[in-house]
C-alpha cells in the first residue's frame, strides 16, 4: 500500500495537479520513433546507393561499345553543360537552406526553421523544373531517348535521380503542412533533420552523376581499364 501511494504521488506535479504523462512516456515514444526513422533512412540510402552504383557500372560498360555517341562532342548538348551547372547551383542552395533549418530547429528557432525549410523545398522544386528544361533542350536538338545509348543513360540517370528527389518533396510537403498546423517544433525537428540528411545525400549523388555524364570518352575508357571492365 505504501509503495502504491508513493508511485501515485510521483505521478503528481508540484502543487497537487495530476501529470498525464508520468515518467515522460510520450517523450520516450517520440524518441523511439525518431530513432526508427533514422534507421529506415539509412537503409533507404544504402538501397538507393546500390541501385545507382549498378547503373553507373552499366553506363561505363556500355560506353565501351562502338555505337556509343558521346554527349560531350562539340555539337552535342553537353559540349557546354551550363544548364546542368545552373541546376546544380539550385540543388546546392536547397541543401544549404535545409541545413540552416536543421541548425535552427536544434536551437529552437521556429521562424528560421520554417523559413529555411520552405526555401529548401522551393529550390529543390526549381532544380526539378530545370532538369525538365534540359530534357526539352535535348528533344529540341533531336537527342531522344532511343536515339543512342548515351541518350538513354542520360534520361535514365537524371530521371531516376529526379524521382527520388520528388519522393523527398512529398515528405517535405507533409512536414510543411504540419508546420502550418502549428505543431510544436520539438515534434517536427526530427522530420527537418531527416529531410536535410536526404537532401545532402541527393546533392552528393547528383554531383557524382554530373561528373560522370559530362566526362569524355577517354575518361570512361580510363575508368573501365582501372576497374577491369575492359
Amino acid at each position: 500500500m505504501n509503495q502504491l501511494l508513493l508511485r501515485d504521488a510521483s505521478s503528481a506535479e508540484p502543487g497537487g495537479s495530476w501529470n498525464p504523462d508520468p515518467g515522460g512516456i510520450q517523450a520516450a515514444e517520440g524518441g523511439d520513433r525518431a530513432r526508427t526513422a533514422r534507421v529506415g533512412l539509412r537503409l533507404l540510402l544504402v538501397a538507393v546507393s546500390s541501385l545507382f552504383f549498378l547503373f553507373m557500372v552499366a553506363f561505363i560498360l556500355r560506353s565501351q561499345v562502338a555505337d556509343w555517341q558521346p554527349l560531350t562532342e562539340p555539337l552535342a548538348p553537353l559540349a557546354s553543360p551550363w544548364p546542368l551547372w545552373l541546376n546544380s547551383a539550385l540543388l546546392v542552395v536547397a541543401s544549404i537552406a535545409l541545413q540552416w533549418a536543421r541548425m535552427a530547429a536544434r536551437r529552437g528557432r521556429l521562424g528560421a526553421t520554417v523559413g529555411g525549410f520552405a526555401l529548401g523545398g522551393v529550390f529543390a522544386l526549381a532544380f526539378l523544373l530545370g532538369q525538365l528544361w534540359v530534357w526539352q533542350r535535348f528533344a529540341a536538338w533531336g537527342y531522344f531517348l532511343a536515339s543512342n545509348p548515351a541518350n538513354s543513360f542520360f534520361y535514365l540517370l537524371t530521371g531516376l535521380h529526379g524521382v527520388h528527389l520528388l519522393g523527398g518533396l512529398v515528405a517535405w510537403g507533409r512536414t510543411l503542412v504540419k508546420f502550418r498546423q502549428r505543431m510544436p517544433l520539438a515534434q517536427l525537428s526530427a522530420s527537418v533533420e531527416l529531410c536535410a540528411i536526404y537532401w545532402h545525400y541527393l546533392l552528393g549523388l547528383w554531383l557524382v552523376l554530373f561528373a560522370l555524364l559530362t566526362s569524355t570518352p577517354e575518361t570512361y575508357q580510363a575508368i573501365a581499364a582501372f576497374c577491369g571492365l575492359r
